[in-house]
């Protein structure tokens, strides 16, 4: 009768047909237990936007079915569980994974691909955070349909001393700030740069977020100090760049790749926005190519995108049945699928690290 040693051992040496490494060195073989006549091989995958799970069961069932004796059977059990480094940084942040979303220019639908990547990976399970640092022009709560102010709440800290804290808006149980929170609507915020960062850093360090599988945060649009203030403050998993696909947007998109490069964040790839008839289609994705970073999706220009973003439903837009939500959710995927093989290059890779 196949033992559980025997299949562990040859489970563990199987490459996962994403990350191309194996699952032992992964660390995603998280047990093999015999059930009565039944070998369970239990895998966990490292965030549940791994995008088609079964592969891995099929995979598991060509090496482990022919070593079965009669009457034996093979059961895989899959689960998930959100992978990521100390991303607190400077400010302490119980962060898996800090994604930028950025542009080079405005106007290319880069806070609507923040709040999608949110939303998405929400669906999915996750605990995510959106923070709206285009503290300019904060369009997260319209989107979101969310009001109010943020309410306070004091704790302690590790040497007993009382804080306050910030409670973030939750909707629907994800969690948001934004600067559109304490400001009256049309108005406008007219700061230098060093109340900029004083704004961000508080954002950061001053809200009570608690733990969060996936933060997100809606850069301010171009090639400012914000992307400059993030990287010294946590440590970001990568930035998402957003453009739609004609040249002149690409150009600005490609001084983005520029300035993440010199502030040492990872480029976690291109997402292309408003694909069709009316910018074209495929420019960002030949970019990518040629400058050797991932593309993470193309988003077509539909007229449902628009509305469900004006009646702050963007929630329900990826969980109806509309032309572009599986397009979105696609993004969402190769994106976390993305920070992933980012934490497996790392110096300490291959293995997957967690909180």
């Amino acid at each position: 009768m196949a033992r559980s040693e025997q299949i562990r051992s040859i489970v563990s040496q199987i490459p996962d047909p994403e990350l191309e490494r194996s699952f032992g060195d992964l660390r995603m073989l998280s047990d093999v237990v015999m059930d009565g006549t039944a070998i369970v091989v239990r895998i966990e995958l490292p965030t549940p936007a791994y995008p088609a799970p079964e592969r891995i069961t099929q995979l598991i069932e060509r090496q482990v079915t022919p070593l079965l004796d009669a009457g034996q059977s093979l059961r895989v059990e899959i689960t998930s569980r959100v992978r990521g480094k100390d991303a607190g940084g400077r400010v302490g942040l119980k962060v898996h994974n800090i994604i930028a979303v950025g542009s080079g220019k405005g106007g290319v639908g880069k806070s609507t691909v923040a709040a999608s990547l949110a939303c998405g990976l929400h669906t999915m399970g996750c605990r995510v955070g959106l923070m709206d640092a285009d503290v300019y022009g904060p369009s997260i709560p319209h989107m979101m349909n969310a009001k109010g102010r943020p309410g306070a709440t004091e704790i302690q800290d590790s040497q007993g001393n009382k804080i306050v804290r910030m409670e973030p808006i939750d909707v629907g149980g994800l969690k948001l700030m934004s600067m559109g929170f304490f400001i009256e609507e049309g108005q406008s915020v007219v700061w230098r740069g060093p109340m900029l960062h004083k704004a961000l850093t508080q954002f950061l360090s001053d809200t009570q977020w608690g733990e969060l599988d996936y933060l997100i945060i809606d850069l301010p649009p171009g090639t400012g100090d914000v992307s400059l203030t993030l990287s010294q403050l946590v440590g970001l998993a990568g930035a998402v760049i957003v453009c739609t696909p004609q040249q002149v947007a690409l150009l600005d998109a490609i001084k983005a790749v520029d300035m993440y490069q010199k502030v040492n964040v990872p480029l976690l790839g291109f997402v292309e926005n408003m694909s069709g008839e009316i910018f074209g289609r495929g420019g960002a994705r030949k970019v990518a190519g040629e400058l050797k970073i991932p593309f993470l999706g193309e988003i077509p220009m539909e007229g449902c995108i628009r509305e469900y973003c004006d009646r702050g439903q963007i929630m329900q837009m990826l969980t109806e049945d509309n032309p572009s939500r599986d397009a979105l959710l696609n993004m969402c995927r190769q994106v976390a699928m993305q920070v992933v093989r980012e934490l497996v290059r790392s110096p300490a890779g291959p293995v997957l690290e967690i909180l």
